[in-house]
């Protein structure tokens, strides 16, 4: 994908491919640093970004670049699309980086023509609201099965 200009002059690149991204850092942040996957283990890790569209935000170009965010897409590409994952390093938070981030996910061929598009947060409801992302309508077919800390009891 393109480099997407974003506050402060810095040159920030979204980009897809999973060879490229920092896995262990993605881990790290996951198992340690996020509220939702805290405890993963690495194998996981790597199993769901295997089977998932995954966008990794890039400071920098070519092998000079770091990975400072990531976004985890689970769908056919046809009809659904679950976003999950979605994170910027707290050092680099603030820059306009989320929204950069955002604007790749949304813009991605695959992801085009949905008919559900869903995610789950607890902190970042203004974010995603600027995509259209609303709370679920008052629903007696929805339904889940949740295991919240489902790492942590193994």
């Amino acid at each position: 994908m393109m480099p997407a200009p974003v506050s402060g002059g810095a040159e920030l690149t979204d980009d897809t491919d999973k060879a490229r991204l920092d896995v262990p850092l993605i881990h790290r942040f996951l198992s340690e640093g996020s509220t939702w996957a805290l405890g993963i283990p690495r194998a996981l890790v790597q199993r769901s970004i295997d089977h998932s569209l995954c966008f990794g935000a890039y400071l920098g170009i070519g092998t000079d670049s770091a990975q400072v965010g990531f976004a985890r897409v689970i769908t056919d590409q046809a009809t659904f699309a679950y976003l999950v994952d979605v994170f910027v390093l707290p050092e680099h938070r603030g820059r306009g980086y989320s929204t950069a981030m955002m604007d790749a996910v949304m813009a991605h061929p695959g992801l085009q023509g949905l008919r559900k598009f869903m995610l789950s947060t607890t902190t970042a409801a203004g974010l995603y609201e600027r995509y259209g992302f609303t709370p679920p309508a008052p629903s007696v077919t929805l339904m889940e099965r949740s295991v919240p800390d489902i790492y942590r009891r193994r």
